[in-house]
């Protein structure tokens, strides 16, 4: 039995991949499109989900808008980025307010409420039709 006394290192990240910010905007979106079309029935809802849509837009371009500001005028010190695969930042550690987080980890930790409450406003949705289409014929 092999027993390792020192862990082995693992690259330890400050920020989330490209990708994982790409995935929650595509559940923001997704949310936004099914309450568009399974909630949008009558002209007094039109102006909520409007509103939410804007709160949605602002939310996804303002953290967009400054990382690409951020990695146009960086600091000559630090460090440029190189594009990393997911699969590496994955595998390593992702720095959480002094604690270390496995990659793996920190993703389902973003993604995880996101899509429950994408997913679960879609299944509330396709109820909501079913159950008006019954009520109305």
């Amino acid at each position: 039995m092999k027993r390792d006394l020192v862990a082995p290192k693992h690259p330890v990240f400050d920020e989330l991949h490209p990708k994982i910010y790409a995935a929650a905007a595509g559940l923001v979106g997704w949310f936004a499109l099914m309450a568009w079309l399974l909630f949008d029935r009558s002209s007094d809802v039109s102006l909520s989900l409007g509103l939410v849509t804007l709160l949605f837009v602002v939310a996804i371009l303002l953290p967009w808008t400054l990382s690409r500001v951020w990695r146009r005028y960086r600091m000559p010190h630090e460090p440029h980025l190189r594009p990393m695969p997911l699969h590496d930042w994955e595998a390593g550690e992702f720095k959480v307010w002094g604690a270390r987080l496995r990659g793996s980890h920190a993703a389902i930790d973003v993604l995880l409420p996101l899509m429950a409450v994408s997913l679960g406003l879609t299944a509330i949705g396709i109820v909501f039709v079913i159950v008006r289409a019954q009520v109305l014929s």
